[in-house]
């Protein structure tokens, strides 16, 4: 009894050790070439599919959401989706009120009448959540995508994923006009819509000290956008 306390003692402080060390790694690298985005390769192993298509309430765009297939260990389950064939999951998003979320490595978008289908990005990137502001497209007609994602392999291990940098994106319905509204080089932590003023605020943190690391000692920036206006500027507001 008390060689199987010991062992699983050792094995949570192991756990401990592992995760402390996990978020140690830093999610910037800096260099002299730090100022501009650094692109990953693509992994020309993995195989891309795509979920069928989602249509937003009252848009006439088809969403197609791409991504990578994923194989599980036996036993292991989906983290998105329950369809699957030997451990092998077809489904690569989800879908709730307005918001696709998953690990998407691109979005199609396709108008109703048309055969035509285009790409959201041209460039690599890692899409967490799409969502569709529908009140704000009630109230003034501007159908606005909001995006985090990363976008760029700021911790530089070849590849784009969540251990990078996460950023704020804008663009229209028909995923035209695909904007980046967050800084390079800060980390967005969280974003809200003030409806009854069709603002989309946002906060970024910056790593001030260049340690690699975001934490108490960097510099929170605080962010509006008037999603009543077509052209998207922020504008920074300072409410300490």
């Amino acid at each position: 009894m008390k060689n199987s306390l010991k062992y699983i003692a050792l094995v949570i402080i192991g756990t401990l050790v592992s995760c402390k060390d996990e978020a140690q790694k830093p999610k910037v690298i800096y260099d002299a070439g730090s100022k501009s985005n650094v692109v990953a390769k693509t992994d020309s192993t993995q195989i891309e599919i795509a979920d069928l298509p989602i249509q937003m309430e009252g848009t006439n765009y088809l969403i197609h959401p791409v991504g990578d297939l994923r194989v599980f260990e036996k036993g292991s389950k989906a983290r998105y989706g329950s369809s699957s064939v030997n451990d092998v999951s077809f489904t690569i998003s989800n879908l709730g009120e307005y918001e696709i979320t998953g690990y998407l490595q691109n979005l199609k978008f396709q108008k109703v009448d048309s055969d035509s289908i285009r790409p959201l990005s041209d460039k690599p990137v890692l899409i967490l959540t799409a969502t569709y502001l529908k009140t704000v497209a009630d109230r003034t007609q501007n159908k606005v995508m909001v995006y985090t994602l990363t976008d760029s392999d700021t911790n530089k291990d070849g590849k784009i994923d969540t251990s990078d940098i996460k950023t704020l994106y804008l663009s229209d319905i028909s995923g035209e006009h695909f904007t980046k509204v967050s800084e390079d080089l800060q980390e967005l932590v969280d974003w809200s819509l003030i409806e009854s003023k069709n603002r989309l605020y946002f906060r970024t943190i910056e790593d001030t000290n260049q340690n690699g690391q975001f934490d108490k000692n960097d510099v929170l920036h605080y962010n509006y956008i008037d999603l009543g206006s077509k052209k998207w500027e922020v504008k920074s507001y300072k409410p300490i």
